[in-house]
């Protein structure tokens, strides 16, 4: 049997699917050793794949970053979806160009896109473009505006109706394409996508497979906190770290962690505060403090949380997943007006997991409250089934296993 020739696409914003694309890529070289995976990414995930050793195609640099569109539309600690969606739709195109050169120039497999989103509707457009099996990988189903206003539930409803008429044509039929929900059915909110759409968890049974959640790490390894605080430079002091992902759109919160940092030291004199800015916040533009620890990107993250008496993220998917499957308390803020978050946000009160705060109700003097009142608080929350990179590799494999060994004969 030849290697199997994989195109990973990984989408979206900011670094959290990354993270998840690299742990299924583990998984599906763990079950088949030999196989070969090509990468297509814009920043900055793109610069995650590099630093770990990924192959990235030569057309990368010419795939667009929704990252960069996310932060150019960012309105304060929010997010507007109509000027997202529209402002995102010329990188959508030229990415959709970039697929296509690739696919006429390139023999894969299958082609797997973690929310790629422009390449499931380039497909949709026309079947005959399809060269090779495709597997969508998504967390949430449809798009929502948050704040109520006609035009944004029109334009909602718009990308609503592309999303199904997209499912309709590359789902159904002989099996050769998947969606993979990263999550569970519960997931996805009740009710209507729009007038005329379908029920949305009711689509999502019929068409989509629920491989579980996807984190790139053994929770149990972490169980000696000592020990790991001590390799990672930590004393005993109590430690709260504040991370805010792959865009820069978290800058504000960094800066409200920072100015809370003195009252709770009020209370806590030997706190310390770790800022964790990323990528894409530069770490100058958070003032000196006693107490206070400013770092740029962090590898491996998850190690840190794992130290961590408390920490403090935004809403985001893959960090509150983290936290949650480390058992460590957090508080996190989720995006105001961005679906997304409002989503994770559900998930994490249903799991009864993290404390869920408004950046536009927290000064300092409530955020150093909060933190003093959770800092290093026994949290009583199950563990999250974790082996969705499994899963999803698995089904991944038989789609590459049934194209490749149908060019064989």
């Amino acid at each position: 049997m030849s290697a199997r020739h994989i195109l990973y696409v990984s989408g979206s914003i900011g670094l959290g699917h990354v993270a998840r694309d690299l742990a299924i890529a583990a998984e599906l070289r763990r079950s088949e050793p030999a196989v070969d995976i090509s990468w297509l990414a814009a920043g900055p995930a793109r610069d995650e794949l590099e630093r770990v050793g990924e192959t990235l195609l030569p057309e990368a640099p010419s795939y667009e970053s929704d990252t960069a569109v996310a932060e150019s539309v960012a309105t304060g600690y929010g997010a507007n979806l109509t000027r997202y969606l529209f402002r995102a739709r010329g990188a959508w195109k030229r990415n959709a160009q970039t697929f296509s050169r690739i696919s006429a120039q390139r023999r894969f497999d299958v082609v797997v896109s973690d929310e790629a989103y422009e390449l499931s509707v380039y497909l949709a457009g026309s079947p005959s473009r399809q060269r090779c099996p495709y597997v969508v990988l998504v967390d949430f189903f449809g798009v929502d505006t948050m704040n109520g206003g006609l035009r944004d539930r029109l334009v909602a409803s718009y990308f609503n109706w592309v999303w199904v008429r997209c499912d309709h044509r590359l789902l159904t039929g002989d099996g050769r394409n998947l969606c993979l929900f990263v999550g569970e059915p519960d997931d996805i909110r009740a009710g209507r996508l729009g007038w005329g759409l379908p029920d949305r968890r009711g689509h999502a049974e019929r068409y989509w497979q629920f491989v579980g959640y996807v984190i790139g790490f053994d929770p149990a390894a972490y169980s000696d906190v000592s020990s790991l605080r001590a390799r990672l430079g930590y004393d005993e002091r109590p430690l709260v770290v504040a991370a805010v992902g792959g865009s820069a759109i978290g800058g504000d919160l960094l800066g409200l962690c920072a100015r809370s940092l003195p009252l709770v030291r009020r209370h806590l004199p030997g706190a310390q505060l770790v800022l964790v800015c990323g990528p894409r916040v530069s770490p100058t533009s958070l003032g000196p403090a006693e107490g206070l620890e400013v770092r740029g990107y962090v590898p491996d993250l998850h190690e840190h949380f794992a130290a961590c008496d408390l920490a403090i993220v935004q809403g985001g998917g893959t960090s509150t997943l983290e936290l949650t499957a480390l058992r460590r308390p957090f508080l996190f803020f989720p995006l105001e007006g961005h679906f997304e978050q409002e989503d994770v946000a559900r998930r994490q009160a249903r799991v009864g997991a993290g404390v869920c705060l408004r950046f536009s109700q927290t000064t300092p003097e409530s955020l150093a409250e909060a933190i003093v009142a959770n800092l290093g608080a026994t949290v009583d929350y199950a563990a999250p089934p974790v082996d969705g990179a499994r899963v999803a590799a698995e089904l991944i494999l038989s789609l590459a296993e049934r194209r490749g060994d149908a060019g064989e004969q």
